[in-house]
């Protein structure tokens, strides 16, 4: 077997995993902003659309998570609930990594950014290192890549930062010329992006 074929097998063997972060309460918005529609689709089945082709895929729901559960076409992707999805996003980063235990590779979207699609997850996924983020004109965002070992220390994660105080070492990469990074937070967000 030379080195290259080696390469090819280890890559064969390595599970990439999406995460989406799902579980808030929708207060700002008014409701589950998950289930808010744009161009005739939830908003977290566009999240969801965006991992397509990885292995696996985890929902993590919090808030409502039973109307958001009926209310969008949540395919193939594991359903986790996080019932301490009021204590922050690091709540729902552990459940959801935490069913994910075994991957080597976990990109991390948040169900309300519709615009990042799967050219931006290629791009970040192929930044080396143990862990990536999106990054557009410079300011940090989603999808964020982790990789072990820093995967294993998502037990440290506390409150509402996510992974962002285990991230210094993060290569950013940029990606404001593949993707709109707007965040869905109320119905006037909702209706700007319509337009």
């Amino acid at each position: 077997m030379t080195a290259g074929d080696e390469h090819a097998a280890a890559a064969a063997g390595t599970t990439s995993a999406g995460l989406v972060l799902a579980a808030g309460a929708g207060r700002r918005f008014g409701g589950p902003k998950q289930l808010a529609l744009l161009d005739g689709r939830p908003l977290v089945e566009h999240a969801l659309a965006a991992l397509a082709g990885l292995d696996r895929v985890v929902v993590v729901l919090g808030a409502r998570a039973d109307e958001v559960r009926g209310g969008a076409d949540l395919g193939a992707a594991e359903v986790v609930v996080c019932d301490g999805w009021a204590d922050g996003m690091s709540a729902s980063l552990r459940a959801g990594l935490a069913a994910l235990r075994g991957a080597d590779e976990v990109v991390i979207v948040l169900a309300d950014q519709p615009f990042i699609g799967a050219a931006v997850m290629e791009r970040v996924r192929a930044a080396p290192g143990a862990a990536a983020r999106a990054v557009y004109g410079g300011e940090p965002g989603h999808p964020v890549v982790v990789r072990a070992p820093l995967l294993e220390r998502a037990g440290e994660l506390r409150g509402d930062a996510g992974f962002r105080d285990l991230l210094g070492a993060a290569v950013e990469v940029e990606c404001s010329d593949l993707a709109d990074p707007t965040d869905i937070d109320t119905r006037d967000d909702l209706e700007v992006v319509r337009r």
